[in-house]
């Protein structure tokens, strides 16, 4: 399968919605490594590594997210697959 990585910013209410926890186990139940974290100016910023087909269903599921948050947009840039996460795994970054 094709590697890939993709760096995205998700717009809209996804900061004080359980969002960040909701990109870590959607990652996580489709093996793609990587991490999220907040920003200041209210988006949420993830990267996402592994199987092309992976992450770009890890992307669509979260923009749906969680219960309560309302993803506006999903800005996605691809990059070449670089293993940037040794050992694997997806975390939540503060």
């Amino acid at each position: 399968m094709e590697k890939a990585k993709a760096h995205v910013i998700f717009k809209g209410r996804v900061q004080g919605v359980n969002f960040r926890a909701f990109v870590q186990r959607a990652a996580e139940a489709l093996d793609v490594d990587g991490w999220v974290r907040n920003l200041p100016d209210g988006t949420v910023e993830a990267v996402f590594e592994g199987d092309r087909g992976s992450v770009e269903e890890a992307i669509k599921k979260c923009r749906t997210g969680p219960a309560f948050a309302n993803v506006t947009e999903a800005g996605i840039k691809w990059h070449p697959y670089e293993g940037e996460k040794p050992g694997g795994g997806f975390s939540i970054r503060y």
